[in-house]
Parts: structure tokens; C-alpha cells; sequence
């Protein structure tokens, strides 16, 4: 993009592209989530569309640089000097980096949360920042272990919902009946959607694939806090543990409701 310069930061036009995040903006131009939306005047939890053009800082974070120190090493007759090398080094291993920097973008988020009623963020939050607080987790599951997640999740259809159940007396809530087909199949996840929303890969619409966890913002509002979430079929569909229905049933995720109060998806490993 162009670059301009603002006093004595240097600035770059960028246009956000399908699947990209402000993290992932942030970290390309070596800068952070806070300076990005300071720049363009972007409120906390405001959703950010492909096709839109940011001015990025650039250069302005540098998480892994190390800071000149002196080491005075005292010997029996001389004092000698060891200073730090100036160069500026990145880890081989990209991930212990951007675990790196999740954990130092993450800590305030992690604050709010707790002031918040009922746990609730904005969908911004979730998708955007956290990729995975316990790890990076795979972005594949296995065939064979997908086939088995959707195979006993259908063993469930029509049990009854009721809140807080995670399959005593064959009784589900949505997140639940999340945790309990997941666990059967040796995934721990979360105990709730608000949670579970936030482990695992990220997995764009286009990108669904069996056995995906997909979430839902089923509120009048709208305004893109998770309360509701289901295994994805493929062809469309997935199964959930509906409060409307009172019990597990089959949804199209083409039905204009849900299609409407989709929020994003995760691939638990």
C-alpha cells in the first residue's frame, strides 16, 4: 500500500482481506491491535469487513527485541565488559511468538471479561483475538473421528432439552450436548458456548466441514455475543439442542434465522 508519514510514525493504507483478523493485520505490520484501531478510530467490538481499508502503523512492535544491557563480570584481577548483542532476533518457531503475543493482546481481554454480566463479549473479541488459549490446536480432525462425532451425535435426536444438562437422564442443553459428543470421542472442550467459541481453530463459513462446532447469536439484538451452538452435518445442516424445540433436532443452516445469527465456527482437536 502507500505509505505516509503522521508525525514520526510511518503509516501504511491496507485492505483487509477474506479471513484476516486485526491480530493478524497487527502482526504482519509489526504492530499492535490497540495502535490499528487508535488510527482509524475503530470502537472495541465493532466487526470488520473484507474489502475494507485500514491505515496500519508500521514497525512499531517488536515483541521478541532485546534490549542492550550491560553484564559486569568481576574477575580476581579484571573487570570485564560483556554487552548484548543489538540485533534484533525472531524465533524459528513462529508459534511460541504469536503465543507470544496472544498472551500480551489477550491480558485486557481477559480483564473484561470478568466485569462482564453473564461472560458475554463481542463476537470482535472472540474470532478476532483468541485463536486458542490453551494452544494453537490442529486445523484437521480426523475422518475416521468426525464420522464417530456425527454418528453419536444422531444417536441423540429428540432428547429432550433442558438447561444446564450435559446428558443425565439423556438430557441436553446446547452446550452440553456439545461437550458431552465431544468428550465421548476424547475432545475436551469447554463447558459453555461462550467458551467453546473460543477453542480451537478458527473455521471460516466457506470452510465448514463435518463435525465443525458453529455458533450462534440467537438474541433480538443481534449483536454478536454467542448463546447458542451446534455440530455441523455438512450439506448445510447441523444438530443442535434446541430450547425452541425442547430437544435435539436436525436445522438447515440455509433456514433464515440461523443463517442470519451465524457468528463464526471452530475445529476442536
Amino acid at each position: 500500500g502507500l505509505m505516509t508519514v503522521v508525525g514520526n510514525a510511518v503509516t501504511t493504507k491496507y485492505t483487509i482481506k477474506n479471513g484476516e483478523t486485526l491480530y493478524t493485520i497487527a502482526h504482519k505490520h509489526h504492530t499492535t491491535i490497540e495502535e490499528v484501531r487508535k488510527a482509524n478510530k475503530l470502537k472495541k467490538g465493532e466487526i470488520l469487513k473484507p474489502g475494507r481499508a485500514l491505515t496500519v502503523p508500521l514497525n512499531t512492535y517488536f515483541p521478541n527485541k532485546k534490549s542492550k544491557k550491560t553484564k559486569i563480570v568481576k574477575n580476581s584481577k579484571k573487570v570485564k565488559i560483556v554487552k548484548k548483542s543489538k540485533k534484533l532476533r525472531y524465533p524459528r518457531k513462529t508459534n511460541k511468538s504469536l503465543r507470544m503475543a496472544l498472551s500480551k493482546h489477550t491480558a485486557p481481554l481477559r480483564e473484561r471479561t470478568k466485569m462482564r454480566n453473564n461472560n458475554r463479549i463481542t463476537i470482535d473479541d472472540i474470532f478476532f483475538k483468541v485463536l486458542h488459549p490453551f494452544g494453537m490446536g490442529s486445523s484437521s480432525t480426523s475422518l475416521s473421528k468426525r464420522a464417530n462425532i456425527i454418528r453419536l451425535a444422531k444417536t441423540k435426536l429428540g432428547k429432550r432439552y433442558v438447561w444446564g444438562a450435559v446428558g443425565k437422564r439423556g438430557t441436553f442443553d446446547c452446550s452440553g450436548f456439545t461437550n458431552y459428543v465431544y468428550k465421548k470421542n476424547g475432545i475436551h472442550i469447554p463447558r459453555t458456548s461462550f467458551n467453546q467459541s473460543k477453542y480451537g481453530a478458527y473455521v471460516s463459513r466457506n470452510n465448514l466441514q463435518k463435525g465443525d462446532l458453529i455458533f450462534f447469536d440467537t438474541s433480538k439484538r443481534h449483536k454478536g455475543y454467542v448463546n447458542h451452538v451446534g455440530i455441523y452435518l455438512g450439506n448445510g445442516k447441523f444438530i443442535h439442542a434446541s430450547s425452541a424445540k425442547k430437544k435435539v433436532v436436525i436445522t438447515s443452516l440455509k433456514k433464515k434465522f440461523y443463517s442470519q445469527c451465524y457468528v463464526g465456527a471452530r475445529r476442536p482437536s
